[in-house]
């Protein structure tokens, strides 16, 4: 996939070339934005449980997959709705400690959107 993730260790991500110290949303297109995990701490005062309404920002039309980078240990989780929604999509979600994903990632073809937790 592109962009490539390149390593990641607690607290940050680099990601073709570029390091990153903070979660981040790779976009269908290749474009990395900054996660806006204040969705869900604003719903459940922790940015580890995925909320329904973090599930539709990250969300897009046409994505074939979701790979959930769970932090370095992997402590991240979906709601039940933010599960339920992705099924109403079609678009199924893999959840893995961060490193393991972005290894995962890199080798992955289509439509895919990631979404990786740096630290925890």
């Amino acid at each position: 996939m592109e962009p490539m993730i390149d390593n990641t260790k607690y607290g940050y991500i680099t990601i073709s070339g570029k390091r990153y110290e903070y979660d981040v949303v790779i976009r269908l297109d290749g474009r990395v934005e900054k996660r806006k995990k204040k969705l869900s701490k604003e719903k459940y005062g922790t940015s580890h449980k995925i909320s329904i309404e973090e599930a539709r920002h990250i969300y897009q039309d046409g994505a074939q997959e979701l790979i959930i980078g769970t932090g370095q240990v992997g402590y991240v989780e979906l709601s039940d709705e933010a599960n339920q929604f992705f099924d109403q999509q079609e678009c199924p979600v893999k959840l893995m400690p961060t490193p393991q994903a972005a290894k995962v990632w890199n080798v992955l073809e289509g439509k895919v959107i990631g979404m990786f937790h740096v630290t925890c």
